[in-house]
């Protein structure tokens, strides 16, 4: 029996290290992929630092993966096939049989299995996951591109499709980080008239590279909210930055009926009261990934219309270092984990 290598952490704030596994064949229902990239995202530190129940050690994170199909198991529809590319985000597979998946909200599955927390996660050379987890990557897409857009990507561009801006719409995409930077392409390009905001000043100039029309400094002396009424007011605020505070001071920039997506996973509760709703009929909504389609589609659209994260790709060996600049957050924007 072959064996791969993996990233793991041996108990809760662990460090990471590299260990060798034996290779096993995917059971019914799942395949085996040679992974080829994975992305590093924030999330993973819930489950490194077992802050969710149901993390076990040692664990391999990782729900960014992009790879190749080695293996097929039992049952496994005949459209997917040895050497076939596929990725896999957040969304690692549904349970089929509590009632949001009976009615076909797969997303929010109450027993959803989301890699590197239901199973072993794409920090590794080989991973087993469910088939219905599986998005085609475009030939034209790169693993290390693809990988974060099973996450980061698909989570901003669903958030924006499923809002309720309609193009010439104005939006607000508050941060500019490893979410923030693809929501603003998303915008832009679904043809949204796109505010950027952040914090200081010299990042003005970059979110005009990402086709922002507009750039809130949410430091300066002009507040959020006062800055985008003087634009007109937001139809949508995606909000991909983990700040409760920082998301609180856009709500009164929206337009009657405007809407604030939350993306951005923060533990401290948001500042608004019922009032800041009830008045003006906003809508405040949290909003999960994406199915394994919703995947697939966020990738097609990126290759149609040249939307790529910007990444900093390194061996697996370094998954360690690579892990600690995200948390540092001096990554720029996606570390993405290779081998090959």
């Amino acid at each position: 029996m072959s064996t791969y290598r993996v990233a793991q952490v041996a108990a809760a704030d662990g460090r990471f290290e590299i260990v060798e596994r034996q290779e096993s064949a995917p059971g019914p229902g799942h395949v085996r992929m040679a992974v080829d990239a994975c992305g590093i995202c924030h999330s993973d530190a819930v489950f490194v630092g077992a802050n969710v129940p149901g993390v076990s050690f040692p664990l391999v994170p990782g729900h960014e993966i992009a790879g190749r199909i080695d293996a097929v198991g039992e049952g496994v529809d005949s459209g997917w096939r040895v050497g076939d590319r596929v990725a896999v985000g957040w969304f690692g597979g549904s349970c089929h049989h509590c009632k949001p998946c009976r009615q076909g909200d797969f997303v929010v599955c109450e027993n959803l299995k989301v890699p590197g927390w239901a199973y072993d996660g794409g920090f590794a050379e080989s991973v087993v996951v469910p088939a219905d987890a599986l998005a085609r990557i475009p030939d034209a897409l790169a693993a290390a591109e693809a990988a974060p857009l099973g996450c980061a990507g698909v989570t901003t561009y669903n958030g924006l499709r499923r809002s309720a801006a309609r193009p010439g719409d104005l939006v607000a995409v508050l941060g500019i980080g490893g979410l923030g930077h693809l929501g603003v392409q998303y915008a832009a390009a679904m043809g949204f008239e796109t505010v950027a905001i952040a914090r200081g000043g010299a990042k003005a100039d970059f979110a005009k590279q990402l086709g922002a029309h507009h750039y809130v400094d949410s430091t300066a002396d002009t507040s959020v909210a006062d800055a985008l009424r003087a634009l007109g007011g937001a139809r949508v605020v995606l909000a991909t930055a983990a700040n409760s505070a920082a998301i609180t001071a856009t709500v009164e920039g929206m337009v009657p009926r405007g809407e604030l997506v939350v993306i951005g996973a923060d533990p401290e509760p948001l500042g608004i009261s019922p009032n800041q709703l009830l008045m003006s009929g906003r809508v405040l909504r949290g909003h999960p990934s994406g199915t394994a389609q919703d995947v697939q589609d966020t990738m097609e659209f990126s290759l149609l219309h040249g939307i790529r994260p910007m990444t900093e790709v390194v061996p697996l060996d370094q998954a360690d270092e690579a892990y600690q600049k995200m948390m540092s957050g001096a990554a720029r924007f996606r570390m993405v984990l290779a081998n090959g």
